[in-house]
């Protein structure tokens, strides 16, 4: 339990990073950032696994870079859901904010497993 929740204190930080980097990528308030951040949660659970098995063919052409639209098209759903969480358009938007995202969270989880 507390490594779960201490993943999603990681995953919102990364999240409020990247919204202070991206122009575009906007939350409103510690509530939508909290919601974002659970519902992301619960998408990358859930709905990725499927994304990542049915599009597999295209992830090996383009050698797993097509995982970052995944990412992206995740994101968008989660501002679709969270008032207050949004996304200003999808392809310079949405893919640097999931890039962003990735490299944050990765940089943020190797300081913390550090410590």
């Amino acid at each position: 339990m507390g490594k779960t929740i201490g993943n999603l204190i990681i995953n919102a930080l990364a999240l409020w990073v990247v919204s202070q980097i991206v122009r575009g990528f906007d939350i409103r308030d510690l509530l939508s950032l909290a919601a974002g951040t659970l519902i992301l949660a619960i998408v990358n659970t859930f709905l990725k696994p499927i994304l990542v098995l049915l599009s597999l063919p295209i992830s090996i052409l383009t050698f797993g870079l097509f995982i970052f639209i995944i990412n992206a098209l995740l994101l968008e759903l989660v501002a679709y859901l969270v008032p207050g969480f949004a996304i200003a358009n999808f392809w310079p938007t949405a893919i640097l904010s999931a890039i962003l995202l990735t490299i944050v969270s990765t940089f943020l989880n190797y300081f913390v497993k550090k410590a």
